[in-house]
């Protein structure tokens, strides 16, 4: 029994959690395979045991991470980074390029896809590097460290912008919608009832039978 129960429990002592202070350390030169969920989503806690044990057997690979990001505490501001609206979101990729995962969520459909992931792009090597990543690496190679900062703060000034003006136009339509929806029972209110007017019309549909 107390085997039984050390062998159910070994998925979480290799589970990795990602947080806004440990994010660009953990995902640094790894391709991701990243579950965003919530605490307490019904659908979250039935794949948990197969995404445990898929994180287990990355334990410390050299180019994949498997990892989870919870919505709710820690990680909430991670999911508001990457656009998570749902639960659970898997994605894959690099730290700053994820796309959404659509595969199975068992065990065997998860083992297979994360098996299929390739290495990161390195930049020294430009293995593994895409075209469109060599082309990256041509323009800014060589540039100063300096150089290399304004361009990592800009990205993420522009990050900041975008999420500022998203943020903003969603209140401006909450805003719009409930003054919509006071005007809307107002103007209801304001009907008269309609009540009598339909009782006396059945009475005259009935008289004319």
């Amino acid at each position: 029994m107390k085997f039984t129960l050390l062998f159910a429990l070994l998925p979480l002592a290799f589970a990795i959690e990602l947080t806004p202070d440990t994010w660009d350390e953990e995902t640094a030169d790894k391709t991701l395979f990243v579950k965003f969920f919530a605490p307490w989503c019904g659908h979250c806690k039935k794949m948990k045991p197969d995404w445990d044990a898929l994180m287990s057997e990355y334990e410390g690979s050299e180019s994949v991470l498997v990892a989870d990001v919870d919505c709710i505490n820690s990680g909430k501001e991670l999911c508001n980074k990457h656009g998570v609206q749902g639960f659970p979101t898997i994605k894959h990729g690099s730290g700053n390029s994820l796309q959404d995962y659509k595969g199975g969520r068992v065990l065997s459909d998860l083992r297979k896809f994360a098996a299929g992931l390739n290495p990161p792009c390195n930049v020294h090597t430009l293995e593994h590097c895409s075209s469109e990543e060599r082309e990256q690496v041509e323009e800014h190679i060589g540039k100063s460290s300096e150089v290399l900062r304004e361009l990592v703060q800009e990205y993420e000034n522009s990050v900041a912008d975008i999420e500022s003006t998203f943020k903003k136009g969603v209140e401006h339509l909450q805003a719009t919608y409930n003054e919509l929806q006071e005007d809307k029972t107002t103007a209801l209110a304001e009907l008269q009832d309609v009540g009598i007017v339909k009782a006396l019309l059945n009475k005259q549909h009935k008289n004319e039978l």
